[in-house]
């Protein structure tokens, strides 16, 4: 197979697909027009495809020999609630809905690669999963729900791409190990007691409470975590009140604990606990805890990463190997690498001549398209050496 050919032969349709999906974003758990958009892309390929896999999820398989290894490969297809502020021809037609965080491009790459290897099917010596993903930016996140609807029944190894504003269009960037933090959400309720601002020994003030309560929970990472390890406790959103001269009867703070090992996340609960217990009994309050646990961590296999690096050879895309350290955002292809050995890494996409370095989840994020190519390189050589 000549790779390079066969990429670009289908790049004026890849920069299409991922147009396409720029312009219809879809948020997560209503990729209703995504997934019928995705199943007619690659319906006449010679797949088994199943559809509606955990909610709005899609696989389709590629059996090449029931004697070799299956891998998978996933992309995913969700937006953000976020208005689209480009001047670009692709600009989201959705109200108040973008792709914001490239999993346009990660659709566009998968099904590239998937008609490439449809086409060399004799050539590979895997079988391939291609897993296309809904929701991943919204907990309890798609991932979740496929790997328990048997998305990766028969997969020996699961791989998965995200693309980054961060790195330049070229470089593939990676992790051993840890490749991003479990990220839990939290919401703490303050019960105080209200009256007139002017005579506050009349009240209980949740609002005192709570900003005391905000302050401690910033010791936990810089007094009970071991400086060597990594935690991060961030309170987001602090509600409270209605008037000026009001104290209200309760006030609520929500924020998010990112975490890499469960002893350390078990150490910053436990300190969360007794803060809440120290604020009830200082202030005279009653704090209530909700604490969700969200995505696990995100933890490479080191002998599939490096599998993967070992595969990219005489690239003509991906030009530049970099390893990078763990990032603390949250990513649910972390359900995945609890069922299979398997590996998440980054493709650059990053231009700043074009306006394509804006961080993700920003309303004038885009991408360099050519990052696209090493994406598609990289899963082929992949596929193409597994054995090597």
């Amino acid at each position: 197979m000549n790779i390079s050919q066969e990429i670009e032969s289908r790049y004026s349709e890849m920069i299409d697909i991922r147009r396409y999906m720029h312009q219809h974003p879809e948020l997560s758990f209503h990729e209703n027009n995504t997934k019928e958009y995705i199943y007619k892309q690659i319906k006449d390929l010679g797949f088994d495809i199943k559809r509606d896999v955990g909610g709005n999820g899609l696989t389709a398989r590629l059996q090449v020999n029931d004697d070799y290894p299956t891998i998978a490969l996933r992309a995913d297809f969700d937006a953000l609630p976020l208005e689209d502020g480009k001047d670009v021809p692709y600009k989201s037609k959705t109200p108040g809905v973008m792709h914001a965080c490239g999993h346009d491009a990660h659709t566009a790459m998968l099904i590239t690669t998937a008609r490439i290897m449809a086409e060399h099917k004799d050539e590979l010596p895997v079988n391939v999963v291609f897993l296309h993903q809904h929701a991943e930016e919204k907990i309890p996140g798609g991932a979740k729900s496929m790997v328990e609807a048997g998305a990766l029944d028969g997969v020996d190894y699961v791989y998965g791409i995200h693309v980054s504003s961060a790195y330049p269009v070229g470089m593939l960037s990676y992790s051993y190990g840890y490749k991003h933090a479990g990220a839990d959400s939290f919401t703490i309720k303050v019960q105080g007691s209200g009256g007139h601002g002017a005579a506050p020994h009349e009240s209980i003030d949740p609002v005192v409470a709570s900003a005391s309560l905000i302050q401690q929970l910033q010791t936990i990472t810089s007094r009970s975590i071991d400086p060597l390890k990594s935690a991060v406790v961030t309170a987001g959103m602090f509600n409270a009140g209605v008037a000026f001269n009001v104290i209200p009867d309760s006030a609520e703070i929500s924020g998010t604990v990112r975490t890499f090992e469960k002893g350390v996340k078990d150490i910053v609960v436990s300190r969360l606990n007794g803060i809440l217990k120290g604020i009830e009994s200082s202030f005279n309050v009653t704090c209530t805890l909700d604490y969700q646990d969200g995505y696990p961590p995100v933890l490479n296999d080191s002998n599939e990463m490096k599998r993967i690096l070992k595969c990219q050879q005489d690239n003509q895309y991906v030009k530049e190997l970099n390893e990078v350290e763990p990032s603390m955002g949250g990513e649910d292809f972390a359900y995945f690498l609890q069922e299979k050995p398997g590996a998440f890494y980054n493709i650059g996409t990053q231009n700043k001549e074009t306006g394509a370095d804006y961080p993700h989840h920003h309303p004038l994020f885009d991408i360099d398209e050519e990052g696209m190519k090493a994406g598609v390189e990289s899963f082929l050589k992949l596929a193409l050496n597994f054995n090597k």
